[in-house]
């Protein structure tokens, strides 16, 4: 690897040589492998826990017994895979999330990432002082310095702690989507005008606690001189996401990668998902079919997501992943970064990594020539 101009990323005692997160994704495109991969490259590896029952069913008598039984085998298998800093994470909408952040804490992950939500309530398979005293680092992903204002008065006030971390996803990123349709495409709500208000929250109770809480910058990451450019204003470090999937490494099916090899611009789209949030995702027959009206039957064996009306839905989404995931695209769709049409070719992580310090090298000794 070539020698890093980017600072490291301190999160209590944990020290990341890269400020580099690769951003959870499910259902299977991060797993043990991907997440391994990133953390001996110096970064922050994270392995989704979204849909992992239904990747290994045969690790369980019923599905969330599948999901408990496949993230302790994928926490084991990674740690086996790298010394490096592991992550989870941990969507606050799935049905099993107390279960699945209990179990993240017992296998002590390194971190545990919570999106999709607002974590305000005590889990109930935790009391008060078990959360107080896990040694997993707790981060928390907020679109809006309301949502970043909110979830740390609650903490202080209610559980006498504070994030060791907060992740600001801006509305490029891909999957499900922290805001309204009509706020995606709005200046208002980009990520550089999001930033420095969530930063601003931030360092008012770090002033109060005493405890540095790292801000990290996600959604539409894609080059190097974007880290430069957003660490800039005030990022401690970024999270990327699609731009990862384009490796040797990622957990996906090759014909998963590929679609992001061949998409162009204008296939990218942001999606009605039947949990009932926006999504932006690779547009498919799968994606026309459902706009047109027609609905894939399923039978679900098992409510995934507390959001989901899964009587009247017209597919389920988890399973629509997963077959992603496996190349079926027939039945199926892949979600997106806005830039994932970027991609024009699959890489080590390795490579990837070298490519993003090279790109920051070159704009920072540009600015600095200026």
């Amino acid at each position: 690897m070539m020698k890093s101009v980017l600072p490291p990323l301190t999160i209590g005692n944990l020290t990341a040589r890269l400020p580099i997160i690769q951003g959870g994704m499910g259902v299977g495109i991060s797993l043990a492998g991907l997440a391994s991969a990133v953390a001996n490259e110096g970064g922050i590896g994270v392995i989704s826990s979204v849909g992992l029952g239904l990747l290994r069913p045969e690790m369980g008598k019923n599905y969330p017994e599948a999901n408990i039984n496949a993230l302790r085998y994928e926490i084991r298998t990674a740690r086996k895979l790298t010394k490096g800093i592991l992550g989870i994470n941990i969507m606050l909408a799935v049905t099993d999330f107390d279960q699945m952040l209990r179990t993240a804490f017992e296998e002590e992950i390194d971190i545990v990432f919570m999106g999709a939500g607002l974590f305000l309530k005590l889990p109930t398979t935790m009391t008060l002082d078990y959360l107080q005293n896990v040694k997993t680092k707790v981060g928390i992903i907020v679109s809006s310095h309301r949502a970043a204002t909110l979830i740390l008065n609650h903490w202080a006030k209610h559980f006498q702690l504070t994030p060791d971390i907060v992740v600001v996803e801006g509305p490029l990123a891909g999957g499900h989507l922290g805001f309204k349709k009509d706020q995606i495409f709005d200046p208002e709500y980009s990520l550089e005008v999001i930033l420095p208000k969530v930063k601003e929250v931030v360092l008012a109770v770090e002033d109060m606690s005493g405890k540095h809480i790292p801000v990290i910058a996600a959604g539409g990451i894609y080059y190097g001189d974007q880290i430069y450019k957003i660490m800039q204003l005030g990022a401690d470090g970024v999270q990327l996401g699609t731009r990862f999937v384009a490796t040797d490494e990622c957990d996906a099916d090759d014909e998963f990668k590929q679609q992001f090899v061949r998409c162009q611009k204008e296939d990218i789209v942001v999606i009605e998902s039947p949990v009932g949030m926006p999504g932006r995702a690779i547009n498919n027959q799968f994606l026309k079919d459902v706009t047109s009206g027609y609905k894939h039957p399923f039978n679900c064996g098992w409510k995934c997501l507390k959001t989901c009306d899964y009587h009247n839905t017209p597919y389920c989404i988890a399973l629509a992943l997963r077959n992603a995931r496996n190349g079926i695209f027939k039945e199926g769709f892949a979600f997106s970064g806005a830039n994932g049409y970027l991609v024009d070719k699959i890489v080590p992580v390795k490579d990837l990594i070298n490519e993003l310090l090279q790109e920051y090298q070159d704009y920072a000794e540009q600015v600095n020539k200026a």
